[in-house]
């Protein structure tokens, strides 16, 4: 088989780790539209702790994803990540059998500390050859997406059928079969050290110091923060100001959604010409923001929400696909698996923060008070990108090299037109080289590869 092209074992590798991701992406997105309305009839339920329960997985997933990690280079990827599944089965179950919010909140902490999303793409990369790796990322980041369009438009149907705790039961079994996918699907890899998708906690410290680094982190955490505010706001302004069941929610999700990615195609394609990145990336937060506007002066109707939601997704999806791709561009050599894992962190302490300040705003103020925040953060983010220099984007190669000549090879590599950045660790035999792609002479470094 052609080395540009995934063979068997890498194919059934990646569709079996994308599934077993996607299903537990699935499981936590599912109760996003659903929880806000059925949090408030639970015993001791305030808005305050509805928003908590809506986001606080977000804080337990920032706590054990780094630990998780680190324990899979101890003791293998797979049964660290059956082990995590579990965590997450059994507080999905916490979850489905509370009647109290404290119970629910419990089991929303339970299903984020069973942390495996590190650790599902360390084994990624352990099966993947270095060349198809990028490949085998970005369908595993497609499954993401995807996951959250499906729950945003079946939650609500599903609901009707199965109730809230029937949702919690759904998301346990799906976990379940994912701990089977991975014992009989997934291969047993040689496991390697990967700093691509490996984060390093020290590393992790000194990126905070990364200015370009930390804005795009930031920014994932307002995205994040806005995202789940708008959960405990919209699903309670389609049922008490529009009189809308929630069996029927679906109905605004879905087109809402549709028509947003229809909307941004063609702006990804424009992104990918590093001259226009920058450019789309503050449409982006501007459709945002504007998006908040719309949502404090609600045109009247479920068309109007539409229109609102058409606004935020379109937004919203381009931020969610260009912000990973920035962040590893931007990352130092040896250093984007550390990058992602803060950037994570900042992702899932925004869920949390937005549940958090969702509930207190709309308990205190109303639903209005959630979209005036959140148009505050999003226009400190937009001020910040237009006065902020513009950033350098350079591209992420690893390489094989001879371990036994690291320095004449890495003095060889930084010769090369274009290559910006070399790192080899000691004992390593691979290079991280960061690279500017417009610039790179390849025959050069062609060269210098075959002659390793």
């Amino acid at each position: 088989m052609s080395s540009d092209s995934l063979n068997k074992l890498e194919k059934r590798s990646i569709f079996a780790l994308a599934s077993v991701y996607g299903l537990r992406m699935y499981g936590l997105f599912l109760i996003l539209p659903v929880l806000a309305i059925y949090a408030e009839n639970l015993e001791g339920a305030t808005p305050l702790l509805m928003g908590v329960a809506l986001g606080v997985y977000g804080i337990s997933q920032a706590l054990f994803q780094i630990p998780f990690g680190i324990m899979s280079d101890r003791f293998g990827r797979k049964p660290i990540i059956l082990i995590g599944l579990a965590i997450f089965v059994i507080g999905s179950l916490v979850a489905a059998a509370s009647t109290t919010i404290t119970g629910v909140i419990l089991g929303r902490a339970l299903q984020g500390a069973g942390a495996i999303a590190a650790v599902v793409l360390a084994l990624t990369s352990d099966l993947t050859r270095e060349n198809q790796r990028t490949k085998a990322m970005a369908m595993i980041g497609m499954t993401i997406g995807f996951s959250f369009m499906l729950a945003l438009i079946t939650a609500p149907w599903l609901e009707f059928f199965i109730s809230v705790p029937g949702l919690f039961v759904m998301t346990a079994i799906l976990a379940a079969l994912s701990m089977g996918v991975i014992v009989k699907v997934v291969p047993t890899p040689v496991q390697t050290v990967n700093l691509d998708v490996r984060p390093i906690p020290i590393r992790m410290l000194q990126l905070l110091r990364h200015r370009q680094l930390i804005r795009l982190d930031l920014g994932i955490f307002v995205l994040h923060f806005v995202l789940t505010a708008m959960f405990v706001a919209v699903p309670i302004i389609l049922l008490q100001e529009l009189n809308l069941e929630t069996k029927a929610h679906w109905s605004v999700y879905l087109p809402a959604l549709l028509v947003s990615i229809v909307l941004m195609v063609p702006l990804i394609v424009i992104s990918g010409k590093k001259e226009r990145v920058e450019g789309i990336f503050f449409a982006a937060v501007c459709l945002l923001l504007l998006s908040q506007f719309m949502f404090l002066i609600r045109p009247l109707g479920s068309l109007g929400l539409t229109i609102c939601l058409v606004v935020f997704f379109w937004g919203f999806n381009l931020l969610e696909a260009m912000l990973p791709s920035l962040v590893s561009r931007v990352a130092p050599a040896a250093c984007k698996g550390s990058a992602m894992g803060v950037y994570n962190t900042f992702q899932f302490l925004g869920i949390f923060f937005g549940g958090l300040f969702g509930g207190l705003l709309y308990g205190s103020f109303g639903v209005n008070a959630v979209f005036a925040l959140s148009g505050l953060l999003l226009l400190l983010w937009a001020t910040v990108l237009h006065t902020s220099p513009r950033m350098v984007l350079l591209d992420s190669i690893v390489i094989r090299v001879n371990p036994n000549a690291n320095y004449c090879c890495k003095t060889a590599l930084e010769k090369v037109d274009g290559v910006e950045e070399v790192i080899i660790i000691d004992g390593e035999s691979v290079a991280y080289l960061k690279v500017d792609k417009s610039k790179l002479d390849q025959v050069a470094l062609d060269q210098i590869i075959m002659n390793r």
